[in-house]
């Protein structure tokens, strides 16, 4: 049967209709086409132009595969051992992308784990209807936080290995076609490729860096070859910048403790617990290295702390937010030195390069002590050296010395004491030479005035051996004390008023006879090297080579002159010592002995002619006297007298008073004549002070023996006539006045231990001097009261039994 002409025409239209759908679809394979390749094109284009920075390649990459896929949203994801972190979204629900910030762990037979385990694609129409056993957290999350339906994971492969994975998710149920899951395929092999060459860049540039800073590390060492503090700084600035550390410190390890010496972003609590020195506990990192272990890296600091809460600077460590920390040791030949430490903030392992470059700079840190060490080293021998020139320049210009003066044996003394006390950094020296059995200072170096004064007080002294010139000279050997003021039993004369912790004697022998000492000290606490008191040793030897030099010359020059000399000058001589010696012994009598020496040196005694001048007068007696010496044997008496006077008498000196008299317990002293003084009446207040304080201990030894006594005194200022009164063979010096009158009614009214001052001697001490009113007081011979203040006594002068304003004890 023939085909009828209408049924012709309809063929004819579905020819046309399969045709036009026919080129339609081709058109629309075509556009999908070159819009894949246009997007192949523009994602070239984004990692050509962003050859190191991944970000906007997963960035554009996304976004074109969503777009030519029809997907809801999608993600770029890259594995990190057990865990997937997402490093590109695009599309996401807030509460999914929320979800995805952290990392997320692959669950064995997870999508993400089936493709690490080998395959390339994965296709799921509908995840809702996956089982239980197969519904992680991550698809979880999916689900309901994203309301994904139908999705495809395309895996991240090199060589075989998956390095992360392009999931795109629809919202509804509706399976990707084979194009878009190709064009998928194709976008994972370009970021396969971006990634390669940001690895690539990545490393070449973190080598040029490593480079960078380990050639500016070795700058800094060869800059600084003696300054550790520096290159520790700079070791751990590069090293936290190359390997994106937060915190870190470089400890040393010495006499067994670890210690802190460079930090870097540590709290201050752990700052200042890892600069005091610490022995690590048993199984703490450091304990670890000690054990030998290469490198010792903790994971999450808070969970070791826990489960350590012994180890105090991982609990401080941990409570200021130190999560991954890395421990890597400062060997040299296997000895442990220290160790770098290396922390983040945020539980992230370090790579094997982070560790091989901190490695790194710990060789570099062991390079640098070495270095130093060498530098040091080299330093002190170099030190040695100047120091043994200088000793041998010092040893030849004394020898000098001693050659230019053969018979004035005093420049030698001085230099030889000026130079080894500059040679060996003392801060005061002397030398004193015997005189039979005394020791008497020749020459001194670096001395106050007051300690000058009190050596001359001192003049010649016997050796006692209690101070280290004592027991050089009585033993004939080097003593040397660290500390002075440590020894309970040392003199107090060097400590309180020489100021000498320090001190350093040495014999000067001569055919193993001491003939002198030298002594050195120092105000602080440094004891002298052994090559400083080699040299001291050196210079005693040549001063008593100067002293034999002096000597035997002089007896030649002696013998040569003596019979002439004597001839000339032998009578008129002694004449003139007679003279001296009585005039000095007349002057001791009343005088301090500097202040008689100096009048007898000046060759003027006009000055002890009868004047008048305003003085202060000290007046001084003892409570319960007259009723002792009733029932005392007079040797008992005498023996008393003795001490007393003894221990009160030397006061006078010291003070640079005047003494009147002594009369029985009485004495009579008075300051700012013959020579004037400044602040004579602090000088009596302070001499009384120290009266009471030596009659207290007195006292107290005599009260034992069942002697009652006391001490008063008193004290006024005012005008007098002074002058010499006696005869030729006996004469004296005294004041006569109405203020001698008032200080001794002021002295008979003084209770046991009062020091009763005058209203004009209080005003005098302008508050230099602890004083406290007692009234107006009514004395005897005086027409009208005379305000008097009392210097209260101390805690320590146990002597004294009664209180101020108590009943006199006698």
């Amino acid at each position: 049967m023939s085909a009828t002409p209408d049924s012709t025409l309809a063929d004819s239209s579905r020819t046309i209709a399969d045709l036009r759908r026919k080129l339609a679809e081709c058109e629309a394979e075509r556009d999908a086409a070159l819009a894949r390749e246009a997007a192949t094109t523009e994602v070239l284009g984004v990692i050509n132009s962003s050859p190191g920075d991944l970000a906007p390649v997963f960035d554009a990459m996304l976004e074109r595969a969503m777009r030519l896929c029809g997907a809801a949203f999608g993600v770029f994801a890259i594995f990190e051992e057990e865990h997937y972190q997402v490093v590109a979204t695009n599309g996401l629900p807030r509460g999914l992308a929320e979800f995805v910030r952290q990392a997320v762990r692959i669950h064995p037979g997870s999508m993400p784990d089936r493709l690490r385990h080998g395959e390339n694609t994965i296709q799921v129409p509908d995840i809702t209807a996956l089982g239980s056993e197969l519904r992680t957290p991550g698809l979880v999350a999916m689900i309901e936080l994203g309301k994904a339906r139908t999705a495809v994971w395309v895996a991240l492969r090199k060589d075989g290995v998956a390095q992360g994975f392009i999931g795109v998710y629809r919202q509804d149920v509706r399976p990707f076609s084979d194009n878009q899951i190709a064009l998928l395929q194709n976008f994972a092999a370009q970021t396969v490729i971006a990634m390669e060459n940001a690895r690539f860049i990545t490393e070449t540039r973190e080598a040029l860096e490593q480079q960078i800073a380990t050639a500016e590390v070795l700058q800094v060492i060869n800059s600084s070859p003696g300054d550790l503090a520096t290159v520790f700084d700079a070791i751990l600035e590069k090293a936290h910048g190359l390997c994106s550390t937060a915190l870190g410190a470089l400890l040393l390890y010495d006499g067994g403790k670890f210690r802190s010496v460079a930090q870097r972003g540590l709290s201050d609590p752990l700052a200042e617990l890892l600069r005091q020195p610490f022995e690590p506990p048993p199984g703490s990192p450091p304990s670890r290295l000690l054990g030998g272990e290469p490198i010792v890296q903790i994971t999450d600091m808070a969970e070791w702390a826990t489960q350590h809460p012994d180890g105090a600077r991982a609990q401080v460590g941990a409570k200021y937010g130190v999560r991954t920390v890395l421990f890597v040791p400062l060997r040299k030949d296997g000895v442990l030195l220290g160790h770098i430490t290396a922390g983040r903030r945020e539980v992230r392992p370090f790579s094997d390069k982070q560790i091989a470059l901190l490695e790194n700079f710990a060789a570099q840190a062991v390079i640098a002590m070495e270095n130093a060490r060498l530098f040091s080293e080299l330093r002190q021998r170099t030190r040695e050296l100047e120091e043994s020139l200088e000793y041998q320049t010092a040893t030849s210009n004394v020898l000098q010395v001693i050659s230019r003066s053969t018979f004035d044996l005093q420049p030698v003394l001085d230099n030889v004491v000026d130079t080894a006390a500059r040679l060996c950094g003392a801060d005061m020296a002397n030398l004193a030479l015997r005189e039979g059995e005394l020791l008497r200072v020749a020459a001194i170096f670096g001395y106050s005035s007051e300690y000058r004064d009190w050596l001359r007080a001192q003049g010649a002294y016997r050796p006692e051996g209690r101070s280290v010139g004592s027991k050089a000279a009585i033993e004939g050997r080097v003593i040397h004390v660290h500390d002075v003021a440590a020894d309970p039993n040392y003199p107090t004369g060097p400590i309180n008023i020489g100021k000498q912790r320090t001190s350093l004697g040495v014999p000067l022998l001569r055919e193993g006879e001491t003939v002198g000492v030298f002594i050195l000290a120092r105000t602080r606490v440094e004891p002298f090297t052994e090559r400083q008191i080699e040299l001291v040793r050196t210079f005693a030897d040549q001063a008593v080579i100067a002293m034999e030099n002096a000597r035997l010359l002089g007896e030649l020059r002696q013998r040569t002159d003596e019979v002439a000399e004597l001839n000339r000058g032998l009578e008129a001589r002694v004449a003139e010592q007679v003279e001296e010696l009585g005039r000095v012994g007349r002057l001791k009598r009343f005088l301090a002995p500097q202040l008689a020496e100096l009048i007898v040196s000046q060759g003027d005694e006009k000055i002890l002619e009868s004047h008048r001048r305003e003085i202060v007068v000290v007046f001084c007696d003892l409570r319960g006297y007259t009723a002792f010496t009733e029932t005392a044997e007079p040797e008992e008496v005498l023996d008393f007298l003795r001490e007393y006077h003894g221990a009160l008498g030397p006061l006078v000196s010291q003070f640079e008073g005047t003494l009147d008299q002594f009369s029985g317990d009485g004495i009579m002293v008075f300051f700012n004549d013959p020579v004037p003084i400044p602040n004579p009446a602090a000088r009596a207040v302070n001499m009384a002070v120290a009266m009471r304080e030596a009659a207290g201990t007195l006292i107290a030894d005599w009260r034992e023996r069942g002697r009652d006594l006391g001490f008063g005194a008193g004290i006024a200022q005012g005008y007098a006539t002074l002058g010499q009164i006696g005869f030729s063979e006996r004469s004296g010096y005294t004041a006569i006045g109405t203020v001698c009158n008032i200080a001794a009614r002021l002295c008979a009214e003084a209770k046991d231990g009062q020091i009763l001052l005058s209203q004009r001697v209080n005003v005098a001490l302008r508050g230099s001097v602890a004083t406290k009113q007692i009234g107006a007081l009514a004395l005897k011979g005086l027409t009208q009261p005379v305000v008097a203040y009392n210097v209260p006594l101390v805690d320590n002068q146990a002597g004294f039994r009664v209180i101020e304003g108590g009943a006199p004890s006698a």
